[in-house]
């Protein structure tokens, strides 16, 4: 009976196993609300299909060593479905492999050849390819000892969500170039110490300050409220990042999710006097834009959305203050591919091949809609096999795609120096 037992717990713990490497090897994005689970699973064992495949190898030597499970029928099956789901699990991690060949592929088709050549030399010094065996073996030891972190300065009034932290080089620095990262969250949750964490601590232990904000979430706060948000945090930077060690000159913007959403909105909409209530005079230009997987059309317009009218639907409930149809101009103004414009920043789009929750396909469309526009650079990458929400934590493609924003914001920090000072 023991014997029968136990064949039976190792047979749904394998089926389990299994079924989450199917959600990393296979895409589906045309699930309704079963595009989250199938995002929450396939998130965590395409980025970490190593670490599932020895810790199903272990359990596997663990029960052959103490039980029968192994001997009776349950127990092969489940044995087998391991056995598959180990080649999957080598598959996603296969797919993530060329990362760091694909995103400088996009950097010099959208920058140049020569791009890093116009760093300067002290600059690419700092900025290394490389990712240390320690760095992919813990993937979520996310600071760095070189970063300090100066927490909950209030950037505008008393409410609890207008608060931002610093990021910089410990022991201080002088006109340090500055990265807003804004949190993504679905527009009703996150905060601004939880995401995109390797590239916060890559960057400020290289010399940058990054400026993290809150913002007011949704449904309580509606658009553009939380845009508005964003932009009192960028005049805040621009009137008091200086104090800080930054250069207010040089301020770019990223964010994954909703956060690339904001970000790539707020590179869109500078200066637009609607969306700056009380504060209409403020600079809120940003030299570069690097949204993450974000979504670029509050409507289905050109049906690219796998959860289609569903999505358009919650977001008319929950973030949106009417229906489309009530005011056309309010859905395009929130939606970045109605907001390309010629003087638009320098742009780094990237996205996954997989994202069950924001469309690869709308991304393109967004890069190409932007590229025929924009006199600036426009670079588009897109990784396949990858989820949403690929560099929350250490993994391959996260590094990479660290190191491959570095090199693309100093890029346009020296093309800013560039035009500055009239250097052709």
């Amino acid at each position: 009976m023991a014997a029968a037992v136990s064949s039976w717990i190792f047979l749904a713990f394998c089926v389990i196993g299994f079924g989450w490497t199917v959600t990393a090897v296979v895409r589906a994005d045309r699930l309704g609300w079963g595009n989250m689970f199938w995002f929450l699973s396939g998130w965590l064992t395409s980025e970490l299909a190593l670490f599932h495949l020895v810790g199903s190898v272990l359990v596997a030597l663990a029960f052959a060593a103490t039980t029968d499970a192994l001997g009776a029928a349950p127990g092969r099956v489940g044995l087998g479905l391991m056995a598959i789901s180990w080649a999957g699990l080598a598959l996603a991690q296969w797919r993530a492999r060329p990362t760091g060949r694909l995103l400088e592929q996009a950097l010099r088709s959208g920058l140049g050849d020569d791009y890093r050549a116009q760093i300067p030399a002290a600059r690419r010094a700092v900025l290394r390819d490389e990712a240390p065996v320690r760095e992919l073996m813990l993937p979520f030891a996310l600071r760095d000892s070189r970063v300090e972190r100066i927490r909950d300065i209030r950037y505008a009034d008393d409410h609890p969500r207008h608060v931002l932290d610093i990021y910089r080089p410990r022991g201080g620095c002088t006109r340090a170039p500055v990265l807003l990262q804004i949190h993504g969250g679905g527009w009703v949750m996150g905060n601004k110490h939880e995401q995109a964490l390797p590239l916060v601590h890559h960057l400020a232990a290289r010399g940058w300050v990054v400026v993290t904000p809150n913002y007011r979430l949704s449904p309580r706060a509606r658009f553009p409220d939380p845009l508005v948000d964003c932009k009192r945090a960028l005049a805040w930077v621009r009137w008091n990042i200086a104090a800080q060690g930054g250069d207010p000159t040089f301020v770019a913007v990223t964010g994954g999710s909703a956060g690339g959403h904001l970000a790539a909105l707020l590179a869109l909409t500078a200066n637009v006097p609607r969306l700056q209530p009380g504060f209409e005079a403020a600079d809120t230009t940003v030299a570069a834009a690097v949204p993450f997987y974000g979504v670029y059309d509050f409507t289905d317009r050109h049906a690219l959305k796998g959860s289609g009218t569903g999505m358009v639907e919650w977001l008319e409930k929950t973030v949106m203050p009417c229906p489309p149809a009530a005011d056309p101009a309010l859905w395009d103004l929130a939606s970045p591919i109605m907001q390309v414009r010629r003087d638009a920043p320098p742009f780094f789009i990237l996205h996954g091949t997989h994202d069950s929750l924001a469309s690869a396909a709308e991304a393109r469309l967004f890069a190409d809609r932007l590229r025929s526009v924009s006199r600036n650079a426009v670079v588009y990458a897109e990784l396949p096999g990858a989820q949403h929400a690929w560099d929350v934590f250490r993994s391959v493609r996260a590094i990479e795609s660290v190191h491959a924003v570095a090199r693309f914001l100093e890029w346009a920090r020296t093309a800013a120096n560039r035009v500055e000072t009239g250097i052709k």
